[in-house]
């Protein structure tokens, strides 16, 4: 149940968005050694999004996960940033991130609960 949603002003043309989210995919299973086959990735490009005072590029993204390593969400945080600034280029001062790890039965998934 790898979760990655990403909200970003940068401008995402319409024929990078399947690159784009296979990379994401596949960034989160290696980071949190779970089958890509689990992760699902949200992108939400051209948001209005305010960083700052300012319009320049910015992100945030939400990466929620059972049984998510609290002590690895630094680590993380560096892979995500430096995800984010190869891809769309945006400057890692520029990224909020959220970690979140759900309890199992407050998480659904094919009829039932993790």
């Amino acid at each position: 149940m790898p979760t990655l949603r990403l909200l970003t002003n940068a401008t995402v043309a319409p024929e990078t968005r399947p690159e784009l989210l296979a990379s994401a995919s596949k960034r989160v299973a290696e980071l949190l050694g779970k089958p890509e086959s689990y992760v699902l990735v949200i992108l939400e490009a051209g948001a209005d999004l305010l960083f700052g005072g300012n319009d320049e590029p910015a992100a945030y993204v939400e990466l929620k996960s059972i049984g998510l390593p609290e002590s690895r969400t630094a680590e993380f945080a560096r892979a995500l940033c430096g995800w984010l600034g190869d891809a769309l280029k945006i400057d890692p001062q520029r990224v909020y991130i959220e970690f979140s790890s759900p309890p199992r039965h407050l998480f659904g998934w094919n009829n039932a609960t993790f």
